[in-house]
């Protein structure tokens, strides 16, 4: 494990490389030792064939680039960075939505895309995946205690993102069942009419039935 020291260090040099980035020079040394350092990664995770373990390696992985992220993000000048965006998607994987969303406010930001091999834009694929992991949470009754905010951050920094509709709607469809699962059945039922409004096959319908009768029983 890198000592605070170390990490500091590569910070440090994360930060300075990023700030100096021009489009005619956009990557340093850091970079590219992170870079490498992906590669032998990713040539890893390849040969996992367990979803679940994918994501133990990753979680084990994603610490020896954290002071390169931080770094990135505190100073960098928004020049095209796959390894960012790569890192991104695994933050998200492994539950990691501050992260994630914080990769992801910046490469909205500054117009940073995903690597070719994704085939989605920035703001669609992130979107998904904190989506996915909601309704993966839900699904077990086991919600952390700030995926709400998660949530909230998600739908206000995609508010305005060019992606299909059916990844919005799965992003309301997951605030709607979160909302419904806290007992906010008055929320829920616009957060679930909302993803309705946006992918009629979105598979809430029954949903929002049940919530609106318990509203009509109750008086609400």
């Amino acid at each position: 494990m890198t000592n605070p020291a170390r990490k500091h260090f590569l910070r440090v040099r994360a930060a300075r490389e990023a700030a100096t980035a021009t489009p005619d020079r956009p990557q340093g040394q850091s970079h590219e030792l992170h870079r490498i350092s992906l590669v032998e990664d990713v040539r890893a995770l390849h040969d996992i064939q367990s979803i679940e373990r994918k994501i133990e390696a990753k979680r084990d992985m994603l610490p020896r680039y954290e002071s390169y992220v931080q770094g990135v993000l505190e100073a960098g000048t928004g020049q095209q960075d796959d390894v960012l965006v790569t890192l991104m998607v695994w933050y998200l994987d492994i539950g990691d939505l501050k992260t994630g969303l914080d990769i992801a406010e910046y490469a909205i930001q500054h117009g940073i895309e995903t690597p070719d091999k994704y085939a989605r834009t920035t703001a669609t694929l992130a979107a998904e995946e904190v989506a996915e992991y909601a309704l993966r949470q839900l699904s077990d009754e086991s919600p952390s205690d700030d995926l709400q905010e998660h949530i909230c951050r998600a739908i206000e920094l995609f508010a305005d993102a060019d992606m299909q509709d059916q990844v919005k709607a799965k992003l309301f469809k997951a605030h709607g069942y979160l909302l419904r699962h806290q007992g906010n059945d008055a929320d829920a039922l616009t957060a679930l009419q909302r993803a309705l409004e946006l992918n009629e096959r979105v598979g809430v319908k029954k949903d929002i039935q049940t919530i609106e009768r318990k509203l009509k029983d109750s008086g609400e």
